[in-house]
């Protein structure tokens, strides 16, 4: 029994990290979790995850997400980029340069928030379905639906305190800190870059022909070659050629679904976009067109990554025999959002 919920989805974990929780999966990253990830720590060398955070280009992916702008701060209508400073005390010697971005959280190199996918479901018993998150967290009450109006002069949302994630928020994986032992996954070693749909039977092949095991509380990460083929494209992707490029998950797998449950990782990070296939196989007729969101973010507390750059580290492991290595990726601490950039670094 719970304040927000009296019946919990099957499969989920809704409160077994306590009736508040809003951690989910991510409370698997404790201190021994992090000296795990810090033991495969043996040359000291550093792979940046990320890619630029102007990738992929354009808005094919999605039309609602845009490209970053980069602009001068201003201040009197003057733009602050290699700004004399004699300007305001002619005694001055300093240039001063200083700039601000308006982003897409989710356009590059990302983490979803347990915020970011909720489902209709009946949490009260009563026979009627309502917008919920993971743990029973509210739409409308715990994340708060848009406002109508633009956003103010102040940097924030007008009337901020009646927008976004009031709980589930990215913050709160931030706080965290996202770090532990990360696992590769490589689906380009065994399929190359051509679009394939990976269900429990590939996920356990790949695995096995590599000597790959997952314990609780790893973040498992999958090569597809997504991103790859995303750089190879310089900022102008082409909408075709990307449908048909590298490994998806199949999230109407069932056995995938309870893998990914019985597993105990705390986390799934992609270079691909989505990380599973959409729009999924078909399920009936009450679906969901994301169902590895809905089982992760929705019923796990299982965050989801996305679009992150994989080729250098897989060949690094590859060469060395190796398929572990520390991960660390704290998203922005950004109140109330439901998604972020982040620079994930692994360390070998």
């Amino acid at each position: 029994m719970n304040q927000r919920w009296q019946n919990r989805p099957e499969g989920s974990n809704w409160g077994d990290f306590g009736p508040d929780d809003q951690l989910g999966r991510v409370n698997l990253l404790t201190q021994e979790q992090v000296l795990k990830g810090v033991r495969e720590v043996r040359e000291g060398k550093v792979f940046c995850l990320s890619l630029p955070l102007d990738m992929p280009g354009g808005m094919v992916l999605n039309p609602r997400r845009k490209p970053p702008r980069l602009a001068a701060t201003e201040r009197d209508g003057v733009p602050y980029m290699n700004f004399s400073m004699q300007n305001l005390d002619p005694s001055s010697i300093d240039v001063l340069s200083d700039d601000q971005v308006t982003l897409s959280l989710q356009y590059s190199t990302q983490w979803d928030a347990l915020a970011h996918v909720g489902a209709q479901f009946d949490v009260d018993g009563s026979g009627q379905a309502s917008k919920v998150y993971y743990n029973g967290y509210r739409a409308g009450e715990d994340v708060l639906d848009a406002p109508d109006h633009e956003h103010d002069d102040n940097g924030c949302c007008g009337a901020s305190q009646s927008f976004g994630a009031r709980k589930l928020g990215i913050e709160n994986f931030a706080v965290k800190g996202m770090q532990g032992r990360g696992v590769l996954v490589d689906f380009v070693r065994h399929y190359g870059h051509e679009r394939t749909v990976i269900g429990y039977k590939e996920l356990t092949e790949v695995m096995d022909a590599d000597g790959v095991q997952v314990e609780q509380g790893d973040m498992l990460v999958l090569r597809t070659g997504f991103a790859e083929t995303v750089l190879s494209m310089k900022g102008n992707p082409d909408a075709d050629t990307l449908h048909n490029s590298g490994a998806v998950l199949d999230g109407a797998d069932t056995r995938l679904l309870e893998w990914v449950t019985e597993s105990g990782i705390a986390a799934i990070c992609a270079d691909n976009y989505a990380v599973e296939a959409y729009p999924a196989r078909s399920q009936g007729d009450k679906k969901s067109l994301l169902p590895l969101h809905h089982h992760c973010l929705f019923k796990l507390g299982l965050p989801l990554a996305e679009l992150w750059y994989l080729r250098d580290l897989a060949q690094w492991l590859s060469d060395n025999q190796r398929n572990r290595f520390l991960l660390t990726a704290p998203p922005l601490r950004l109140p109330r959002a439901v998604g972020s950039p982040v620079t994930p670094i692994a360390t070998v």
